[in-house]
């Protein structure tokens, strides 16, 4: 069975989505079960990618193959390395989690909503094993239909039409330009196996045409400043399990073709360029910063602090050396734990209260006092606290941005005293002081089940802060192979 197991794994969420089809929409229940039954195994069977992972090699693992256009030389191979393992990994999680965080919140189409999420799971880890460049375009683009029904159907409020078609117009258009790079090299290569490519050197010119294209598609996913209009909106209008694949994995898809694609195929590009991507990080860390303090709508605060914690990775990612690179996908991983259960605390609040305003909340400490100590940590934990997550990410990071340029690095130290402001004042303006009764008068305070959700991020949280090297160890040989095309 582990001959095949990233087939398998891909497979797992299918089957899910093929069991709720054949469900009559009146079995919610049944529905709801096999949906978070499916993506927990899911999750589960991943596990033995990374107890399985041989950690000593830099090449490709699980690696399968099929036939697919022979006549046109076109393959399809996948396989993990020690940077894709974790993201696979991630994807799984988070899919089983927003599975039961969705469990009492939707209430209509439930059958279609739990086939998306599901599709999403499955369309992820292709995303992440897959080996061929066109392939990879193909799924990366895939996953757009199932979020852009999510936004659209289950959003909150009436701009969610407007919100699903800015998201998919945003992150469409900006990978057209991915794809006519492929087609060129294509013609230029014969192939677009990914492996085979890392032996293909294209001259120069060709090296900043494609960078460039690439470029265009991945910062629109990220996304960096100013390519980050639809991410505030598509937020705001998300329900909280799409606010958490959308944070939590979705743009963490932009980093990572940032990592496999820009620096592995066009090092003459990456290293051209690296002057351009740090003006856009450091405007990113510094100008949405900013702009966190200054908004009203809670999933907006949130939404914003990605956009400038993406600032820090792709600083990491251009700063070329071992520990950028390592700390940025620290900080990756980190993110996805941290925002995700953000935006699943956010959530609690709005299904009792049904808005997101944050004039409306106030002294949730007096009557929630369990969900003040999971907002509390998670506000902490963004704002880079040691022993958290974030920290050994973004120290690594500053490490390796400084020995690349000094001046970027002082301005993402700024970044990170602005995230300390916005995460405190954000934690303080909900928690503490007077209760508003005549706004809110429902002081529920978390369900067993919302526990079960935000309790396995609190561990991971915790995990990669105090004990970060099992994730720095599976993934240093496939970095500094990495590198070594630079």
């Amino acid at each position: 069975m582990f001959n095949f197991i990233l087939s398998w794994l891909i497979l797992i969420p299918f089957c899910g989505v093929l069991l709720i089809l054949s469900t009559p929409k009146t079995q919610v229940k049944t529905i709801k079960l096999c949906a978070f039954a499916t993506s927990l195994f899911a999750f589960v069977y991943s596990l033995f990618l990374f107890v399985l992972f041989d950690s000593s090699t830099s090449k490709f693992q699980f690696l399968e193959y099929l036939e697919w256009l022979p006549s046109l030389n076109l393959h399809l191979f996948v396989g993990v390395d020690g940077i894709s393992v974790f993201f696979i990994l991630l994807s799984t999680f988070l899919v089983s989690l927003c599975v039961l965080a969705s469990w009492g919140s939707v209430v209509k189409c439930e059958k279609e909503y739990y086939i998306c999420f599901l599709s999403m799971g499955s369309l992820l880890i292709f995303v992440f094993s897959v080996l061929d460049v066109l392939v990879f375009y193909v799924f990366f683009e895939s996953i757009l239909i199932p979020m852009f029904f999510v936004i659209g159907i289950w959003g909150s409020r009436t701009r969610k039409i407007k919100a699903a078609y800015q998201f998919f117009i945003y992150t469409l258009v900006g990978s057209v330009l991915m794809l006519l790079a492929i087609f060129l090299i294509y013609f230029e290569a014969g192939t677009t196996d990914f492996q085979l490519l890392l032996n293909v050197s294209f001259s120069e010119k060709k090296q900043m045409v494609l960078w460039l294209a690439f470029f265009a598609s991945f910062a629109v996913k990220v996304p960096m400043v100013p390519f980050h209009i639809w991410l505030p909106e598509a937020h705001v209008e998300a329900p909280t399990a799409g606010s958490v694949i959308l944070a939590g994995i979705l743009l963490k898809m932009g980093t990572y073709g940032l990592i496999r694609f820009s620096l592995c195929l066009f090092p003459d590009g990456s290293v051209f360029f690296t002057p351009l991507v740090y003006l856009m990080s450091v405007v990113a860390v510094v100008y949405t910063s900013v702009t966190t303090l200054r908004q009203i709508d809670l999933k907006k605060i949130i939404a914003y602090s990605s956009v400038a914690h993406m600032g820090f990775v792709t600083i990491g990612i251009f700063s070329s050396n071992l520990q950028g690179v390592e700390g940025s996908v620290l900080i990756m991983l980190s993110h996805g734990f941290v925002s995700s259960a953000l935006f699943l605390c956010i959530g609690v609040l709005y299904d009792r209260h049904h808005t997101r305003t944050v004039k409306y909340y106030t002294g949730m400490a007096q009557v929630m006092p369990l969900y003040t100590i999971f907002f509390l940590f998670f506000s902490i934990a963004n704002l880079g606290f040691p022993g958290m997550s974030s920290f050994s990410g973004e120290f690594l990071t500053l490490v390796g941005a400084f020995s690349s340029n000094t001046l970027v690095t002082l301005v993402a130290c700024l970044g990170m005293i602005l995230s300390a402001a916005y995460s405190l004042w954000l934690s303080n303006r909900v928690l503490f002081g007077q209760l508003k009764i005549h706004y809110v008068s429902n002081y529920l305070d978390v369900t067993k089940r919302e526990v079960a959700v935000l309790s396995p991020l609190v561990v991971c949280t915790l995990w990669m802060g105090v004990y970060p090297e099992i994730f720095l160890d599976l993934m240093h040989v496939s970095v500094s192979n990495i590198l070594e095309t630079i």
